[in-house]
């Protein structure tokens, strides 16, 4: 799985969950149980994983609904 996502906005990433979610992308958070390490301040940043074969849909899927601005660039 590679990285679609980085980002400390929880209403972001349960959009970008749910978008995934509806178009059938399979993915993943992961970092999340770290706020129990940081003390729920929202510090550390979530990541959206994706499976490489699907990572240009996600990213295309993010960027049709107005989100393409928080996708990393790609490499």
């Amino acid at each position: 799985m590679e990285e679609l996502i980085r980002t400390n906005d929880i209403v972001m990433i349960s959009f970008v969950e749910a978008l995934l979610r509806d178009a059938g992308i399979e993915h993943m958070v992961v970092d999340q149980n770290m706020s129990v390490m940081e003390g729920s301040l929202g510090v550390l940043p979530r990541r959206v994983l994706v499976l490489a074969e699907e990572m240009a849909d996600a990213r295309q899927l993010l960027t049709d609904a107005g989100v393409g601005g928080e996708l990393p660039e790609e490499r």
